[in-house]
Parts: C-alpha cells; sequence; structure tokens
C-alpha cells in the first residue's frame, strides 16, 4: 500500500516536470505600495483567460508560467485599487506592480473574475487572517489595540480568562501555540500580565493564524502557528505615526535610507498609568515599554537584506517588597535570493530571549530565570510551473534553559545562592511541502517534516530505581516523590537522549462549482518543549522545559474537514469546518506538584493524553458600508492520564476529564459600519461557556483543622462569559490635502457592565460561620479615548 502511494506520488512529480518543460515563459516580480515601496503580502495575480493565477509570498514576490501568448494580468489586493495590464508573453519577463490605496486612485478597475476563487480551489484550510485595519477598528479595553484579543474573535480560538494571557486554539493550551515575530519566536505575548499584546499594530504588516493543515515549514508546537510580519519601512519618503492613550501612547518613524533603495523602521510603545498612582498615596508601579526596529535594503532585483528586532519590558512593583521585570528579546537577519525567476530563497539567522526577573525586598534576594535560542533557517520556494509549486528548506535551533537562580541582595539576607541546573538543546528539521493542481477542480498540498531533537549534556542528572522518577503510594493512593539512588554528569558535547519523528502534511480541495468546494486535511506534529504551569493561563512565572529522559515530546494528529462558498459575487462568504485532534505525551502534575524552583520536575510530572473535537462556523459580510462577521464554535477539550500499572489510580483516577480550557460553545459578533468618511462604529459581542474549575464538595476536621475535599478535577464551571464592546472612530478632515492628519477613537468595554467572573474562591464568613464564595472580576465596564496621528 505504502509503495502504490509512493508510486502515485512520483508519477504525479513527473507529469508536472514534463508540462513545464513546454513553451512556456515566466512572468515574475514584485508588488509594492506605490507611496512606501512596502511589499505587499497575499496579493492576486489573476489571468481571466485561463481561469489562473497566484499569489505573492511573504516578501511580495511573485512567478507564475504561461504558454507563449498575449495576457490580460489583473492584480487585486484588500483596501488598494485593482489594476490590470496586458502582457505579451514571447520570454522570460520580470515586472514589478505598484498599487495605490483605494482613497488615493480616482480610476477603478473592477475585475469580473471573482478573486475568492482562488481561496476555494487553493488547498490550504484552517487558515485565517485579518488586516491590521481591521483589528485597529475593534473596541478594546482601555482604547489600546490588541492582536492577541482580536484573533479571539475567530472560530476555534479562545481567551485564556479575562486579564490572563495567552490564547487557545481547537482545546489546546497556550504553550501549544507557536507564536512569530518576522521568524522569532515569541515565548510570552503579553504585556500586564496579559492586559496587553507585545505587537505594536503600527509596525505590524500581516498576521495568519493556522489552526489546522499547517504547512511543513511550521514545526515545534501542536495546536497552532501565529505568523506575524512587521512592516519594512516606508523608502520613498519620512513619515510619522502615533497615537495617545489614556494610559499607552505609541510613536513610529520611517523613512528612506536610501530612496527606494533602503529604509528603516522604529517604533516605540510606553505605558504611563503609574505616573498618576503616587496621586492616590499608591506606592505601587506597573507599567510597560516596548520597542520595534527594522532596517532593510534591496542591493538589486535578485538581493534584498533585512534586520529587525524587538525589545519589551513589563515592570510590576508593590509598595518596594518586591519587583518583577519581565519580557522578550528577539532579532533577526535575513537575506532574501532569487536564484532564478522561478526559485526565490531567504535565509535567517535568529536570535530569541525571554527573560524573568524578581527581586523580593523583604526577605534580601533576587529570582532570574529564562530561555535564550539561537536559530538558523534557509526557506526555498520553488514554482515549477502553475499547477506545481515547491516548499523545502531546513531549520536548526539551539537552546540554552535558564530555570532559576537565586542571589541574595544583601551581606545580611539568610539565603545562600542557588542555581537550578541548566539545560541544553539542539532541534533539527528538514522539510518538503508540494502545492499540486492536479485538474481545475482538484488540487492538493503533501509534504512531511523530519524533525530531530537533542537533549544535551547538563552538569548533574538524576537517576531513579527502574528509571521511575515519581512512584505510586498504594497504602495512601497518592503519587510522591521518587528518591534518587544517584547522579549523573555530562559534558556539554554529550546527548543524553535523542528524539526523531516524520511528520506528514496534506490537505485536499475540491471545487463543488465555481463558489463553493470541500476540503480535508491531516497532520502530525512534535512538540520537544513543555511550559511548566498548573494555573489556567501562562504567567511570567512559568518555565519551559525540553523533553529528555524522563519527559517525552507532546505528539499531535489532527483531522479536519471543511465546506466553503461565497455567495452573491463575494459579498458574503461561509466555512464551516470540524476537526478532530489527539496529542499523546501531554504531561499532567501530581497533587500538590510545586513547580516553582524544583531541581527535579520530573518528580511531579506525568505523561498523559489529551483530546479535542468540534465544530466551527464563519460567516462574513465582505463588502459594503456594513463588514464583519460572526463566528460560532461548539467543541469539546479533555486531557487524562491514567495508571501506568493495574494498581495505580491515575490522575482523576484515570477518566477523561475537562482541561481548563474547554469551552462548549463559543460565539462571538463583529460589526463595523462606515457611516460616511468622518464617523465608522464598530462592535463586538462574545458568548463563551464558562472555564472548567475545581470546587470543594465537602470538609472534615482533623486535630482541630478544618480540611476542604474536593470534587472531580474540572467538574464545575465558572459562570458563562459575555459582555458587548462598543467603538466610533472620528476622522474631522477626511478629505484635508495637509500632510498631518487625526482621527479620535472612542470605546466603551463590557458597555452593560457585566461582572465576568475569573475565578471563584471560597471562605468562611466571619459573620455566620458558613462557607461562601466569592467571585473574582477584574473588569465592569471601561471607557477610553485615544487620539491618533500620522504626518
Amino acid at each position: 500500500m505504502n509503495g502504490r502511494i509512493a508510486k502515485t506520488f512520483f508519477v504525479l512529480i513527473f507529469f508536472s516536470l514534463l508540462l513545464s518543460a513546454q513553451e512556456r515563459f515566466t512572468l515574475s516580480g514584485t508588488i509594492t505600495d506605490s507611496d512606501s515601496n512596502e511589499t505587499l503580502i497575499g496579493v492576486n495575480i489573476i489571468v481571466p483567460k485561463i481561469q489562473s493565477g497566484t499569489m505573492t509570498n511573504e516578501y511580495g514576490f511573485y512567478s507564475i508560467t504561461l504558454p507563449e501568448g498575449s495576457y490580460e494580468i489583473q492584480i487585486s489586493y484588500l483596501g488598494y485599487k485593482t489594476i490590470s495590464e496586458t502582457i505579451i508573453l514571447n520570454k522570460d519577463i520580470t515586472k514589478n506592480f505598484k498599487l495605490l490605496e483605494s482613497a488615493e486612485s480616482l480610476d477603478e478597475v473592477v475585475i469580473k473574475e471573482d478573486v475568492e476563487k482562488l481561496n476555494i480551489k487553493k488547498p490550504q484550510m484552517s487558515v485565517n487572517a485579518l488586516s491590521i485595519n481591521t483589528i485597529k477598528q475593534m473596541p478594546v479595553v482601555l482604547g489600546e489595540v490588541d492582536v492577541i484579543k482580536s484573533i479571539t474573535l475567530l472560530p476555534g480560538v479562545t481567551n485564556a480568562g479575562e486579564g490572563s494571557s495567552g490564547f487557545n486554539v481547537r482545546g489546546g493550551a497556550a504553550d501549544q501555540n507557536l507564536i512569530l515575530l518576522d521568524e522569532a519566536t515569541i515565548f510570552n505575548s503579553s504585556h500586564l500580565f496579559g492586559f496587553f499584546s507585545v505587537f505594536n499594530p503600527d509596525a505590524i504588516k500581516d498576521i495568519k493564524l493556522y489552526k489546522g493543515g499547517i504547512p511543513a515549514k511550521y514545526g515545534g508546537r501542536v495546536s497552532s502557528v501565529l505568523d506575524i510580519y512587521q512592516k519594512e519601512g516606508n523608502s520613498s519618503e519620512f513619515h510619522m505615526n502615533g497615537g495617545v492613550g489614556l494610559i499607552s501612547s505609541r510613536l513610529l518613524a520611517e523613512g528612506p535610507i536610501k530612496k527606494d533603495k533602503g529604509s528603516f523602521l522604529i517604533g516605540g510603545r510606553s505605558s504611563y498609568a503609574h505616573l498618576f498612582l503616587p496621586l492616590f498615596d499608591l506606592d505601587n508601579i506597573t507599567y510597560f515599554y516596548d520597542l520595534n526596529t527594522k532596517l532593510s535594503y534591496k542591493f538589486n532585483q535578485n538581493n534584498s537584506i533585512y534586520l529587525s528586532g524587538y525589545f519589551g519590558r513589563d515592570v510590576f512593583e508593590l509598595a518596594n517588597s518586591f519587583a518583577n521585570t519581565y519580557g522578550n528579546t528577539v532579532l533577526n537577519f535575513r537575506w532574501n535570493h532569487l536564484f532564478s525567476d522561478k526559485i526565490f530563497s531567504n535565509l535567517s539567522l535568529i536570535y530569541s530571549d525571554y527573560y524573568y526577573g524578581l527581586e523580593l525586598t523583604f526577605v534580601e534576594f533576587d529570582w532570574e530565570s529564562g530561555i535564550r535560542n539561537f536559530n538558523l533557517k534557509y526557506d526555498f520556494k520553488h514554482y515549477i510551473n502553475n499547477n506545481f509549486k515547491l516548499e523545502y528548506g531546513l531549520n536548526s535551533i539551539y537552546y540554552k534553559f535558564n530555570p532559576g537562580e537565586i542571589n541574595p541582595t544583601t551581606e545580611t539576607s539568610g539565603i545562600n545562592p542557588f542555581k537550578l541546573i541548566d539545560k541544553y538543546a539542539f532541534e533539527n528539521a528538514l522539510y518538503l511541502d508540494a502545492e499540486h493542481k492536479l485538474n481545475n477542480k482538484l488540487s492538493v498540498s503533501y509534504g512531511a517534516r523530519f524533525s530531530t531533537f537533542h537533549r544535551l549534556g547538563q552538569d548533574e542528572l538524576n537517576v531513579y530505581e527502574n528509571d521511575n522518577p515519581v512512584i505510586y503510594n498504594e497504602d495512601i493512593g497518592i503519587y510522591e516523590k521518587a528518591e534518587p539512588i544517584d547522579t549523573e554528569t555530562f559534558k556539554r558535547s554529550d546527548v543524553i537522549e535523542s528524539f526523531s519523528n516524520i511528520e506528514p502534511r496534506v490537505s485536499i480541495a475540491y471545487q463543488l462549482t465555481d463558489n463553493s468546494s470541500v476540503k480535508a486535511s491531516y497532520n502530525r506534529m512534535n512538540q520537544y518543549l513543555h511550559l511548566l504551569s498548573n494555573t489556567s493561563s501562562p504567567t511570567p512565572l512559568d518555565v519551559w522545559t525540553p523533553s529528555g529522559k524522563y519527559v517525552k515530546p507532546q505528539m499531535l494528529d489532527q483531522v479536519a474537514l471543511g465546506y466553503f462558498k461565497s455567495f452573491e459575487d463575494n459579498l458574503f462568504s461561509l466555512e464551516v469546518e470540524t476537526f478532530y485532534k489527539k496529542i499523546k505525551n501531554r504531561i499532567d502534575y501530581i497533587d500538590g506538584a510545586d513547580l516553582i524552583a524544583n531541581n527535579a520536575i520530573e518528580q511531579v510530572i506525568l505523561n498523559g493524553e489529551a483530546r479535542a473535537y468540534g465544530l466551527e462556523i464563519l460567516l462574513r459580510k465582505n463588502e459594503g458600508k456594513l463588514k464583519g462577521w460572526l463566528a460560532y464554535t461548539l467543541s469539546k477539550s479533555e486531557q487524562k492520564t491514567p495508571g501506568r500499572t493495574a494498581v495505580e489510580s491515575g490522575i482523576n483516577n484515570g477518566d477523561w476529564y475537562n482541561t481548563a480550557f474547554d469551552k462548549t460553545h463559543d460565539v462571538s459578533l463583529t460589526a463595523n459600519y462606515e457611516l460616511n468618511k468622518k464617523w465608522t462604529f464598530s462592535s463586538n459581542f462574545l458568548f463563551q461557556t464558562g472555564q472548567p474549575a475545581t470546587f470543594p464538595n465537602g470538609q472534615y476536621a482533623y486535630n482541630g483543622i478544618v480540611i476542604p475535599s474536593y470534587e472531580s478535577r474540572n467538574s464545575s464551571r465558572l459562570p458563562s462569559y459575555h459582555r458587548l464592546d462598543i467603538a466610533v472612530n472620528y476622522n474631522p478632515k477626511p478629505e484635508s490635502e495637509k500632510e498631518f492628519k487625526g482621527e479620535w477613537v472612542f470605546g466603551i468595554y463590557n458597555i452593560y457592565n457585566r461582572r465576568n467572573a475569573a475565578s471563584i474562591s471560597f471562605r468562611e464568613n466571619r459573620i455566620t460561620g458558613t462557607n461562601e464564595a466569592v467571585r473574582l472580576a477584574i473588569f465592569g465596564i471601561v471607557p477610553s479615548v485615544s487620539y491618533n496621528f500620522k504626518f
């Protein structure tokens, strides 16, 4: 059977290569913004004559191969005027296009071919893209535009809780999302413990969220990929833009290094609410700041380089008793090279660092931890012909994990210096992806990623009897830490444990009609890093740890099936998907697990499994004064850790239980209405099933101490979550010819003041002596106002 599949695979490639050998010529080039020379991602290049086309890649490059002849080429992109040009193709031609923004062009070319057909025909599924303009129009808490909170309005995506960091995709945990900024890994995507994201909207160009059918070039996580690209900067003329809000402001500058050749971009944000706290006799301080930078230079038609970076920090101080600092630092050098008009390459050298620091003044010591990596990527996109494209490349990442280090801050401190053992690892991957149009109705994408992970030597590693760091106490029915019987010491070049996996990927699309199609996908992925956290959402104190001798990598298998349709010339579109995924080696924690400053984390974790399945519906209105979408998700997310032997109880008696991010129903309605050029109104409505929780179901007294007993894990829920947000954008002078332009944004978050529960705790009422539940709500109604400008 496997041999037959392999033969079919090579036959398909052979015929595709044979077709490319016929008398054909290639039209290729880049597509940019006419004013800034910023390359545009995902631009549609359509050839109506033969009902074919392509799209620009992440760097604005396109390539299309056609038989000799004369063709009308149509270039279309959301927010820009469509252009049409006739090309006589009797040789290979390099042709660059510049697009005008809609508001700046008087002549509009209306294309008759439905641009949506390209998306319906493409095998890629389970992908959502949001333009930064759409995100900026959404109502947000405290007036700060937020990329992460915007994607939680999409089907299959939920937040980790109000005021909590991270997001969950298709029932997966927040640490199972790969978050990339200009290809660099972001390990913590939040500011102020989850109130804001680390992404400056002014610096962002493109956002894509892959929930399933994930291309083979991505790996290392088992839930989703959030791929974000920064703008390159204006290489034509200098511009600045920014905004002033109630608690934060931002400013971005961009301009040419050499006109039409090179550009720079630098942007910064900072919050300043802490400056007003002394007026209320509060000693607490909490603020964030970040910096986005990018340099780009185009040497010639075939070679461009980019240097981009991000630096962010959060600071939280409480009444001179402790100070907390954490944040990301990333740096990426990239080289784009065209080997030919059909082979595009990108070489990236990436540095990424996540740092967490805690200074406890009252006990006189500092705590530091973090994760650092160095990443080499070399990616190729090969446009063999219109019906067959290849993507292939390699990826190598070196990791250093600092689980924690304690140092006294004074000579009188009672704390001795203590360093948890550093861990090191090396992750490698090779991948190949093919996108193949078999005929006018059937297209497939297939490929594989071969990944390896090597846990490198460390100063000391515990040895346990029977290699079992967790033992089960049959007498009292609980898991306990095993005592090490010895330790091993390794050189840095030694390999403690190795893993290797083949991760196949396949997607298929069949076009039912001109405006509808069905798609299916399967992908396997492996995750070699684990976030040690037994809270419902990540916190800055959570520590990443690599797979190794006692911690196995997570392995995902996911299948998805979908139906896609556009209505009334793409005025409306409908996406319906169902999915099922299963994850092996999902870690769980024994009762009473201590994750902080633990040098033997293997003593408190067990390997289990997880599964999630559901239905997603997305109905969009794409054009007109009123735009928006309705998203609905019906899903289930469960986890279990059975006993390793017949006598062991496992976690939760080995039964399936709801994960902390299981939400049966998730509904979001997003609308934007342009009344005129001055006034735009927008609103969001959200409803979600309450998060699972574990509540006490009784209590007993022991030696005069009242001890609560608890129900099965996550068998109860918090109350349902819902809220309505509105915003108004006011542009006082939309027709102004002046360089300086400004707009006001007024918003109300949670307009009907719903006190959504972030958690529920239980206590004894001091007056009545009875137990009572106490709801913690973070936000009620929150008005905001901000002023945005550009010149």
